[in-house]
């Protein structure tokens, strides 16, 4: 079964971090295709990272303060977020392109406090 299972988030003040994990229960050495999403209540889901082969683009939000990566050993995919701001909260899911489909993990709520 394809599972993608995210840990990593919580509350944190403004200014602080937090790394978002996503771990998949198949190998990703090949996936070339990486998506974090995050959702605020009452906003439209919004594309904050990609990692797409060796490239990688970001929303200009969060450009400079956010970092995509995988670990192929581990199947896991990361966002590092860095400098983060009350307009960070939301709920982040990560999207993995599996060939034929998107799998997405069960999301992570990400709460910054003033």
């Amino acid at each position: 079964q394809v599972q993608l299972v995210e840990s990593g988030g919580g509350t944190v003040q403004v200014g602080g971090s937090l790394r978002l994990s996503c771990a998949a229960s198949f190998t990703i050495y090949s996936i070339n295709s990486i998506r974090w999403y995050r959702q605020a209540p009452g906003k439209e889901r919004e594309l904050v990272a990609e990692l797409v082969g060796l490239n990688t683009n970001y929303a200009d939000s969060v450009k400079g303060r956010f970092t995509i990566s995988k670990n192929n050993a581990r199947d896991t995919v990361y966002l590092q977020m860095n400098n983060l701001k009350p307009e960070d909260t939301a709920v982040y899911y990560c999207n993995i392109w599996g060939g034929t489909t998107w799998y997405k993990g069960q999301g992570a709520q990400v709460t910054v406090s003033s």
